[in-house]
């Protein structure tokens, strides 16, 4: 589509979902959200600037290949599952670090793999639609 208005709001309005899919992931391990809904969140900016500009565009936009966002995804969610290994705890307990204010841990690193699975499983799905 070859709309300057589409264009335009569509690059303002997918930073806006894009901001707002970080805050649900960074508050999904304290409250309702994390990294699933984070993710569709972010699916739909981006499906909104494919609609925009084309996959072209969109591609150069990220960067790198959707399929290893997943890969990378996998990857998170099951190391920080093996981190709590590491300290002799069952898997997927949640570890904080610091320990005395808790502003980092696992399920936040757990949340981020599952952010970048679902992600790139929609990346994938859209751009495989609109080249087709």
């Amino acid at each position: 589509m070859k709309s300057v208005i589409l264009k335009s709001a569509a690059q303002l309005i997918a930073t806006i979902v894009l901001v707002f899919a970080v805050f649900l992931l960074w508050r999904g391990h304290h409250a309702p959200g994390g990294g699933f809904i984070a993710a569709l969140v972010a699916g739909t900016g981006f499906a909104l600037l494919l609609l925009a500009e084309g996959p072209e565009r969109l591609r150069q936009g990220i960067r790198v290949s959707p399929q290893h966002l997943i890969g990378t995804g996998i990857g998170l969610a099951v190391g920080a599952g093996f981190l709590a290994l590491l300290q002799s705890r069952p898997f997927l307990t949640g570890l904080w670090w610091p320990s005395d204010k808790a502003i980092l841990g696992t399920p936040l690193l757990f949340d981020a793999g599952v952010f970048l699975t679902v992600l790139g499983g929609i990346l994938t799905v859209l751009l495989a639609l609109e080249e087709n």
